[in-house]
C-alpha cells in the first residue's frame, strides 16, 4: 500500500509540473502573438502567482481537516479549466485568466506534499519529499521540452495536450489514491481552530523558534529562484534569439539534473550530512550560478552555467521542506506548507515584474539581482540551521497559521 501510495503521489506531481512545464517556457512567445510588450508578460506571469496566494494556505488548511485527496481532486479540475482556456485564446485577457483559474486552484503540490508527510516519520521525510522533488525534475525534463516540440504546431497545441494530462492526472488520483488521513485524525484536525492568514497571524508564525527561520529560506530562496525561473524565457530569447524550441530543451536540461539529484544524491546525502549543512552549501552554490547565468553569452555556456544551479536547487528545495515540515505538530503540516507556498507566490508576483524590469537595463541584471538576494541568505541560514540551530520542542509550538 506504502509503495502504490509513494508511485501514485509521483505520477501525480509529475503530470502536474509536465503540464505548467510545457506552458512557462512558451508564454512569453504565445503573449508576443497579442503584441504584449515584456512588462505585460510579467504580469501574466505575476497573475499565476497572485492568484495563488489566496489559495494555497485555504487548500492546505482545508486538506487538513477534510483531507489530502478530496483537495487534490478540486485543485486538478481548475488546472484542466485553466490549460483549456488558455488553449482557447484568441486574445491577451484569454491568457490572463487561464493562469488565474490555474492559480485560484493551485493546491496540487501543498497537498502532495502534506501527503507524503503524512505517511513519512521524522528520519524518512527528507526522502519521502525526495519523491515530489524527483517528479518536479521529470516533469521540468518532459514538459519544457514538449512544449517547444509542440509549439511547430502553435502554442495553444501544448495548453490542450497540458489539459489532457491534467484530465489523466484527475482519474489517477480519483481511482488509486487513498486518502492519507484517518477518520480520528480528520476529528482532531476539525477540532482545531479555523483561521485565515493574516499579517497577524504571520508575525507568530515567523517568531516560532524553527518554523520561523525554516518559513523565512523558503520564501526568501524562492524569491531568487523566481526571479531566474520567470525571466529565463524571455532572456533566452532577446539576448540569444533562442527559439521557443531552445529554450525549452534548455530548461528540460535544468529538470534532468534535478531529477539525478533527488533519485541518486539526496537518499545518500541526507544520511551522511545534516540537512542544515546541506542547505547552506546549496545555498551558496546557487548564488553564485545565478549570478553567472546573466552573463553567459551563447546557448551551449547556458547548459554548463545551469549545471550547479540546477544541482544546488533541487537539494535546496527538498531539504527546505524537509526542515519545514519538521517543525510543526503533525496536524498542522498542511497549514504549514499552505502558509510557506503562500509567501513563495507573494515573491513570484514582484519576481516577474523585478525581472523584467531588470532586463530593460541589462541581460546580466536579473542574474545578478538574483544571486546576490541568494547570497544574502547564507549567514542567514548558517546562524539558523547550522552554528545556532533552532532547537525548540514542536510539541509546544503554536499552530502555524492559527496563529493561538
Amino acid at each position: 500500500m506504502e509503495r502504490r501510495r509513494f508511485i501514485t503521489i509521483f505520477l501525480v506531481v509529475f503530470m502536474n509540473v509536465f503540464g505548467f512545464g510545457m506552458i512557462l517556457p512558451l508564454l512569453p512567445y504565445y503573449a508576443a502573438e497579442f503584441n504584449a510588450a515584456n512588462w505585460t508578460i510579467g504580469m501574466l506571469a505575476s497573475s499565476y502567482a497572485l492568484a495563488s496566494i489566496i489559495s494555497s494556505p485555504l487548500l492546505g488548511r482545508l486538506s487538513d481537516r477534510y483531507g489530502r485527496r478530496p483537495l487534490m481532486l478540486v485543485s486538478i479540475v481548475g488546472t484542466i479549466a485553466g490549460f483549456v482556456v488558455i488553449g482557447a485564446a484568441n486574445a491577451l485577457w484569454m491568457l490572463f485568466l487561464g493562469r488565474i483559474l490555474d492559480g485560484l486552484t493551485a493546491g496540487n503540490i501543498t497537498v502532495a506534499q502534506s501527503y507524503i508527510a503524512d505517511i513519512t516519520d521524522d528520519k524518512s521525510r527528507a526522502r519521502g519529499l525526495g519523491i515530489t522533488g524527483a517528479a518536479f525534475g521529470l516533469g521540468f525534463i518532459v514538459g519544457p521540452s514538449a512544449g517547444g516540440l509542440l509549439s511547430a504546431w502553435g502554442y495553444g497545441t501544448a495548453a490542450f495536450v497540458a489539459a489532457g494530462v491534467s484530465v489523466l492526472n484527475l482519474i489517477l488520483v480519483a481511482v488509486w489514491l487513498p486518502e492519507s488521513l484517518s477518520e480520528e485524525r480528520k476529528a482532531v484536525l476539525a477540532a482545531q481552530p479555523r483561521g485565515g492568514v493574516t499579517l497577524s497571524r504571520l508575525l507568530v508564525a515567523l517568531r516560532r523558534p524553527r518554523f520561523g527561520p525554516a518559513l523565512v529560506l523558503r520564501a526568501v530562496f524562492w524569491f531568487a529562484f523566481a526571479i531566474f525561473q520567470t525571466t529565463f524565457s524571455l532572456w533566452a530569447r532577446d539576448s540569444l534569439g533562442a527559439s521557443a524550441r531552445t529554450t525549452g530543451l534548455i530548461l528540460g536540461y535544468v529538470g534532468v539534473l534535478s531529477l539525478l539529484v533527488q533519485l541518486v544524491v539526496i537518499g545518500p546525502l541526507t544520511k551522511r550530512f545534516a540537512e542544515g549543512s546541506i542547505v547552506v552549501v546549496s545555498l551558496a552554490v546557487a548564488a553564485v550560478s545565478l549570478m553567472i547565468w546573466g552573463f553567459t553569452p551563447t546557448v551551449a555556456l547556458v547548459f554548463v552555467s545551469l549545471t550547479p544551479l540546477g544541482i544546488a536547487v533541487a537539494l535546496q528545495n527538498t531539504t527546505a521542506s524537509s526542515l519545514l515540515s519538521k517543525s510543526v505538530k503533525p496536524w498542522e503540516i498542511g497549514g504549514a506548507f499552505g502558509l510557506s507556498n503562500s509567501l513563495t507566490s507573494v515573491g513570484s508576483v514582484v519576481a516577474p515584474l523585478l525581472g523584467t524590469t531588470l532586463l530593460t537595463f541589462s541581460g546580466w541584471a536579473p542574474g545578478l539581482t538574483a544571486g546576490l538576494i541568494a547570497l544574502a541568505l547564507v549567514p542567514y541560514a548558517y546562524a539558523m540551521f547550522m552554528r545556532d540551530g533552532p532547537t525548540a520542542d514542536v510539541a509546544t509550538a503554536r499552530p502555524a497559521t492559527t496563529g493561538r
